[in-house]
This record gives structure tokens, sequence and C-alpha cells, in this order.
């Protein structure tokens, strides 16, 4: 198949012919000089010099005749290096990672935008984050340490949004219930507590603490849901934990796990705040206040 020339960028032509020989004189009106290496203006079809050759310089009666036959000889001719409308046309051309789009990019006529945030590459509508949903997007190429991280920060995060959703309803009903406005009232509600309470023995009577202990059914299960006991002053949170959950028969796997989700927590009604660990009973508590046993609900992320 014959391949046509393609047309000229400017609106002339050098002649084909022997000019060293012939040469041809410029038919501008006031030059008319012989000029060895002529030039055609495609527009108007007439002969000029170097200096002439444009059509500006020699003010053509049909300017711009030349732009338009190309145009129309180009209406409907199509060649095999033309790219197809709606496909790539380099090799690495790629579709735009958002799942809906089918917009090719690294084209000449879609280059493409890349994030570093989620590590893809979008088309111009989507290049935007909030555009190709980012902040849900596992980046390309993470570690897997990176996401068992993330995933232990959300599970924080979630564990302590049960806390204070827990917090709403429940700590309402756990509330002490207003204490005797006698003393001789208190005194004998307290001496009650002492004669239910359940503990170490060894204990000397000077040392113990008395409390109301509870397992929230919402975060956790145990065999007796509530029970009075008593630990020493001198005791941590920690050590109160181990003890309380053994007697109410509340799993606890504290020295087994890594997350908040399974870890055991003390919430302190009284003070309204989860316990630390190290903490002393004595400084943290006073008898006759309620604590409960909650899974899940650890501190906020530091």
């Amino acid at each position: 198949m014959s391949t046509s020339t393609p047309p000229p960028e400017s609106s002339y032509t050098a002649m084909d012919k022997d000019v060293e020989a012939i040469g041809a004189h410029c038919e501008l009106e006031y030059c008319n000089v012989l000029d060895f290496l002529p030039f055609r203006c495609d527009s108007c079809h007439h002969t000029f010099c170097l200096d002439h050759r444009s059509e500006t310089a020699h003010k053509c009666t049909h300017a711009g005749e030349w732009a338009r036959n190309r145009r129309r000889n180009e209406v409907g001719r199509a060649t095999s290096n033309a790219p197809s409308l709606g496909k790539p046309n380099v090799r690495n051309a790629t579709q735009c990672s958002n799942p809906t789009c089918k917009t090719f990019i690294h084209t000449m006529q879609n280059t493409g935008v890349h994030c570093t945030t989620c590590n893809r590459d979008y088309c111009l509508k989507h290049r935007m984050r909030e555009d190709h949903d980012c902040k849900n997007l596992i980046p390309l190429g993470a570690r897997p340490v990176d996401l068992a991280i993330q995933s232990n920060k959300e599970k924080l995060k979630l564990g302590f949004g049960r806390l204070k959703s827990w917090g709403k309803v429940q700590q309402e009903a756990l509330k002490p219930k207003p204490k005797p406005t006698s003393k001789a009232a208190q005194l004998a509600a307290l001496n009650n507590l002492k004669k239910t309470a359940k503990g170490d023995d060894k204990l000397a009577p000077e040392k113990r603490v008395y409390l109301h202990v509870e397992a929230e059914a919402a975060t956790t299960t145990s065999k007796l849901p509530r029970a009075e006991l008593f630990f020493s002053q001198d005791w941590s949170v920690g050590r109160l934990l181990d003890d309380a959950a053994k007697r109410l028969q509340v799993a606890n796997v504290n020295n087994r796990v890594e997350t908040e989700e399974q870890r055991l927590r003390v919430y302190h009604v009284e003070g309204g705040r989860l316990l630390d660990f190290p903490e002393k009973v004595g400084s943290a508590l006073v008898s006759g206040n309620t604590l409960v046993l909650l899974r899940g609900v650890g501190p906020a992320e530091a």
C-alpha cells in the first residue's frame, strides 16, 4: 500500500529543479531578483526569493490557503501511527487504580498521578485522596509488621471507645448507693461488709481493705458475677486483679496476651477511672468502694 507524503509544516516549499543551472526570478513586483534557490508559495503558487518566501513578506493574496488544504486532506485519513481514541499509545499504559474507573493512564493524553500515601497511580479525576478513598486502602508494598502495629493501635482505640460507651449506660447503674447519713448507719454497713467479705485469712485485719467487686457482663463472663472481698492495702492493683479474678472465676490471661482485646482491667466506680496495675491498693481505694472487672477496654493510646 502506497503512503502519501506528509503535508508541509510551512506555507512554502523549495522548488524541485536544477536551481544551479536555471534559478528563478522573485515574482514580487518590486524585487524580481534572480534566486538560484527559489521558493514556491503553497497558497498562491507564485515563486519568491528567500526574503519574500513567507505569506507575510509577499502579502499573499490567498493567505492561509495552504493550511486549509492541509486540514481538508487530513479529514478521514487514518495512519498506522495515529493513536486510537480511548486506547493507550505507549507500552506501559495501565488503567486508573480506582476500581470503578476504566481510564488509561501513562499515555500522551493522560500522564496519570502517583499517590504517595497508598502507593497507587490514578487519573486526573481520581488523583485527590478523598476521590479514591485513600484512608481505607492498605499501601502497596507495606510490610506485614507495619500492618500489625496499625491493627493493634486500632484495637486500642476501639477498646477505649468501648469503655466510654459502656460507661455512659452501665456506670449509672454501678454508681455507689447513697451512703447512710448517720455515722452509726455507715459503721453498720461497713461492719456488715466485713462480716460477709472473703479473702486471704492470713492478712492482718488492720491491713485489710474491704470492697464490692463485680464482673461486668457486657465485657466478660464469670461464674460469680459479684462478691464482697478484702485485699491487703500493700498489694498492687495487679495482684488485687489476680486474686479477684480467681475468686469470681473470671479467665485472666493478662500474662499471655499482648493486646488489650483480651486483657482484664480494674475500673474504680467511685473514682470513675481505670486503675493502673502498679498502683497500691491502700493509696487508690478505701473500704466500701466498688470495683468492676472489664475486658478489652484498655487505656487510650498515649
